[in-house]
């Protein structure tokens, strides 16, 4: 008799290419008229907070704090955009882990999408690969816009393993009948959450962390094509031109993870 088996899936690096939210902040910024510089800038940003050591969670935060005054709806329409721009380049699913991701599907486990990207970009990713549970980085959205805050912590690192303990609990699933896929050291905790997990490309540190417990290694992706930008937009966005930071690594509350239900189909 099959074990019921949930397989955890992050999606950024893993499932694809590229990494959902700059991809589709350069797209929205370009929507809506703005110069490749203003992106350009906020990338530099944010790239800088890390560079000086500033953990995921501060620049996960951070970002989002750039899309305060951001109209939801306006961005979703133009996340479907984006993503049909991404799947025109042919190259935007890493085939190693989408393969896997079928695999499961065909074996009739549950899928679930963990991720430390948010509700826009998700969607489509979530609709098209037909998964229906997906575990993510929350914003708080106000009268219809960004507020720039989150309504719990960033989906990165300790986050991700609570929600995985928290999908195990409500599909009665024992860990050792589950499996997680991840690329970055931020999902070791994940990983240590279940049975079994795949490293998909990773850092050294994980990649020996692998070897250390026998966890298949899959291929690590390609350098992601060019994603093809809007030439015009219809004026300048609702987000500030550039975003500001309170300090240069803000705390960041431990608050239980959110779940994004993907909405029934017609």
């Amino acid at each position: 008799m099959n074990r019921t088996r949930l397989a955890f899936f992050d999606v950024d690096g893993t499932l694809t290419t590229s990494g959902s939210m700059f991809r589709l902040l350069a797209f929205y910024l370009a929507a809506m008229g703005h110069p490749p510089r203003v992106y350009e800038e906020r990338r530099r940003e944010l790239k800088a907070m890390a560079a000086i050591g500033c953990p995921r969670e501060a620049t996960n935060r951070a970002y989002f704090s750039g899309l305060q005054g951001v109209d939801a709806a306006v961005l979703a329409g133009v996340a479907d955009a984006w993503f049909a721009a991404e799947l025109s380049t042919g190259g935007y699913y890493h085939e190693p882990a989408l393969a896997a991701l079928r695999r499961h599907q065909e074996q009739g486990d549950h899928v679930v999408l963990v991720s430390g990207s948010f509700p826009a970009p998700l969607r489509p990713i979530a609709a098209d690969l037909g998964v229906e549970e997906v575990w993510c980085t929350e914003p708080d959205i106000l009268r219809g816009r960004y507020t720039g805050d989150l309504k719990g912590p960033p989906m990165i690192g300790a986050a991700k393993a609570e929600a995985v303990r928290t999908v195990l609990a409500r599909h009665g699933v024992a860990p050792g009948d589950c499996v997680a896929y991840g690329d970055h050291i931020s999902d070791l905790p994940m990983f240590k959450a279940v049975g079994s997990a795949v490293v998909v490309g990773g850092d050294e540190r994980l990649r020996t962390s692998a070897r250390a417990h026998g966890w298949p290694l899959l291929p690590g992706t390609l350098p992601p094509p060019t994603l093809p930008l809007p030439r015009t937009g219809p004026g300048t966005a609702g987000a500030r031109t550039r975003p500001t930071f309170n300090s240069p690594c803000s705390s960041f509350a431990s608050t239980p993870p959110a779940r994004y239900e993907m909405p029934e189909t017609a």
